[in-house]
């Protein structure tokens, strides 16, 4: 997962396999991927997700567990002005399997 991006808003959707499995938004891209990468649980809706499903009987998935399926998973980012929008939009079109609030049609 490559953080060659700026500090601007925008969406992030990460995908497995060619499907989108979760849909972000920030106000600085390059600090909220970053998150996602060094995070825990406790700070991303994303790490608990993916801890979850890497999680087995007897073990719970670590911090570099999960860091390392997200670094192995493709990620897009779109830069917008309108982030919390967006991001509402691509969740209600293409309603990823670790969002776990599908937001109201406006």
């Amino acid at each position: 997962m490559a953080l060659a991006l700026g500090t601007a808003p925008g969406v992030h959707l990460v995908l497995d396999g060619g499907v989108v499995v979760y849909v972000g938004y920030t106000g600085n891209l390059r600090s909220r991927l970053r998150q996602h990468l060094t995070g825990n649980r406790d700070s991303s809706v994303l790490h608990d997700q993916v801890g979850q499903l890497l999680d087995t009987p007897g073990r719970a998935a670590t911090r570099d567990d999960i860091a390392g399926w997200l670094g192995r998973r493709e990620v897009r980012w779109l830069k917008t002005d309108h982030p919390e929008g967006t991001k509402d939009a691509l969740v209600l079109a293409l309603r990823p399997r670790f969002n776990r609030q599908v937001p109201r049609p406006h």
